[in-house]
């Protein structure tokens, strides 16, 4: 229960709708116990057994009510029948038991009506808070988990609590009165029947129980194997060429075949384990009932302490008592399966992320004198990737970073935009480390540019604008020129405003990149970091793409990571590493007269193309 305490936080903003699910069914309960009620003084009147009574009665006190209850009715028939009204009698009685059940129905929908706002409502929430938590969470996170197992969470987990979880909320009043006033009018019409049917009960409910202990583990192991195959199918369509290049459709095929046949055996387990609760809760039910007969009979026909009329409604009020317990039964089970879910769920929103950001954290709105890493260090794991790496980038200086994959390139780019912290040194703009600024205005510092142009499945425009959303369309023209692509897209079908597909997939690798550069060009920031932006390009596309860059680097500081050396050869300073340290700093021409690595790494190139 402890989970649904933390679900349960979701529903403040829905209060009043819990308040008037809450009286609704109350009204519901009372209704549905006194609509079984009402079938009493139908049967008096139909078998004729009302004792004749001349004198109004008195209200003594709830501890007569069953008495003056009775009194009444016989009072209201012998009154009727003297007027010769007997069938007008019985018609009151029919109305009476038709209206008990219409105002039963009436307010059982009314709160179901209200439920559903309230459990709508902390559905949309929870998932709002999970997507936002998704996007804050650091790329590290998702280094580790499976893309496919946070969309299980977000859809399936979800789901899982509405149906399980959230449909407690109609059984927590409804149901549990529903008993209560039930057992109220049992114990009126009976204390000494109703106390035997209870000694049937505890031991009803702890079989019952016993069916439901190894729920949570069953309902876990189904929702993490859902993860797995919807880990496989997102891996599937992110690498469908190169599945289809080396005909690994069968490979890919046996492997989700394999993650959906133990889904198919979890899912059986539990749903066969889950489908006991209803007929396992009937049979002891009607047990019960069976057991009420025996014992009820005897009192009306051998001891004749019960009367026919009133045994009959009791008999219909026991077996009322089923549908409520049978629905909490089957809840305590849907308990077990959401904690599982609830769970999964929880621990994405309860995830610490490492990139923490300072109380009272600085808003950063301009660049004044430069980038200063010092002494840095930083590992993933265990293995240092960078070691004391330091180095100064003025503002206005364009800085290019080389060496050999794994050299620890890329990882610089990733801690200036921090989405990674170091392990140990600082890294400063204009003089103060960039912990103290808030992630959001250091990084409105910054345009970045990939080696995998990272586009979205929505239009051009909207894809260059992503960065300044009131972009107006001259502006996006004018990036989009800077970039070299205003030729290119103004011959897309719908222009800027052609949907691109998954991915940018309708556009040719050229393309998508200027897209990004554009996209980085319209943000217009002070600071630009290009990470292999023309490394996958073929030469043509390269030359574009190249021109389109220097024009963007103009006037700002940027930190290139470059693969084709050719790219940085009129950069400021060019910094050669390898395996995470300097080895080598200057200008182009400094290098090749050094040479040393970065001249190795110049004629491997020349050899190559």
């Amino acid at each position: 229960m402890n989970y649904f305490k933390k679900i349960l936080r979701f529903a403040k903003p829905y209060k009043l709708y819990a308040f008037l699910n809450i009286i609704s069914n109350i009204l519901y309960a009372l209704f549905s116990t006194l609509a079984m009620i009402s079938l009493f003084p139908m049967l008096t009147v139909l078998f004729n057994q009302t004792e004749p009574v001349y004198v109004k009665p008195v209200w003594n006190g709830i501890s007569q009510g069953k008495e003056y209850l009775m009194e009444y009715l016989n009072f209201f028939v012998t009154e009727r029948s003297q007027d010769g009204n007997a069938g007008d009698t019985l018609m009151l009685m029919v109305i009476l038991i038709i209206s008990m059940f219409f105002l039963k129905n009436v307010f059982g929908y009314l709160a179901m009506y209200f439920i559903t706002f309230l459990r709508n409502g902390v559905l949309k929430d929870l998932r709002n808070e999970l997507y936002d938590k998704t996007i804050e969470l650091p790329i590290s996170y998702y280094s580790e988990k499976r893309k496919g197992d946070t969309i299980a969470r977000i859809t399936s987990d979800v789901l899982e609590i509405q149906h399980s979880f959230l449909s407690i909320l109609e059984l927590i009043v409804r149901e549990p009165l529903t008993i209560a006033f039930t057992i109220i009018a049992m114990l009126s019409i009976s204390p000494k029947l109703t106390l035997f049917v209870f000694l049937f009960l505890p031991l009803s409910g702890f079989l019952i129980s016993l069916i439901g202990k190894s729920l949570k583990r069953k309902s876990d192991k189904v929702q993490r194997e859902q993860g797995h195959f919807l880990s496989i199918l997102e891996e599937t369509l992110g690498g469908l060429r190169v599945i289809k290049a080396f005909n690994a459709e069968t490979r890919f095929s046996k492997t989700f075949q394999n993650s959906t046949k133990r889904f198919y055996n979890f899912s059986n387990s539990l749903l066969n384990r889950q489908n006991l609760a209803s007929p396992t809760s009937e049979f002891f039910g009607i047990a019960a009932i069976g057991v009420i007969l025996w014992y009820g009979g005897q009192m009306v026909l051998v001891e004749q302490t019960l009367e026919p009329g009133l045994f009959i409604t009791y008999m219909t009020l026991s077996y009322q008592i089923l549908t409520p317990a049978k629905a909490i039964s089957k809840a305590s089970y849907s308990v077990k399966k959401g904690n599982a879910a609830a769970e999964r769920v929880l621990e994405i929103l309860e995830t610490e992320s490492p990139i923490v950001e300072k109380e009272n954290a600085m808003v950063k709105t301009d660049f004044v004198s430069g980038i200063s890493i010092e002494n840095i260090s930083f590992k993933y794991e265990d293995d240092l990737v960078l070691k004391n790496f330091s180095l100064n980038v003025p503002k206005g200086e364009t800085v290019a970073l080389v060496g050999q994959s794994g050299s620890g390139k890329s990882t610089i780019a990733n801690l200036v935009t921090r989405f990674y912290d170091v392990t140990e040194g600082d890294i400063k703009i204009d003089g103060i480390n960039i912990k103290e600024f808030t992630k959001k205005s250091l990084r409105g510092l910054m345009g970045l540019v990939t080696q995998d142009s990272i586009l979205f499945n929505d239009t051009v425009a909207q894809n260059i604008s992503l960065g300044k959303e009131n972009a107006s369309r001259e502006e996006i023209i004018e990036a989009a020129k800077i970039a070299n692509a205003h030729d290119f897209i103004s011959e897309l079908p719908q222009g800027y405003d052609t949907n691109i597909g998954d991915s940018g997939n309708k556009l040719s690798g050229g393309q998508k990149q200027r897209l990004s550069i554009a996209r980085a060009v319209l943000k217009n920031p002070p600071i630009m970091i290009l990470d292999e932006a023309t490394s996958a390009l073929d030469t043509e596309s390269e030359r574009l793409v190249q021109d389109a860059l220097e024009k963007m680097m103009k006037s700002r500081t940027s930190i290139v990571i470059a693969h084709r050396l050719s790219t940085i050869q009129n950069a400021h300073t060019i910094v050669v590493l390898q395996k995470g340290e300097i080895v080598e700093k200057g200008t182009h021409a400094e290098l090749l007269a050094k040479k040393g690595a970065y001249k190795k790494l110049v004629e491997m190139q020349s050899l190559a193309s």
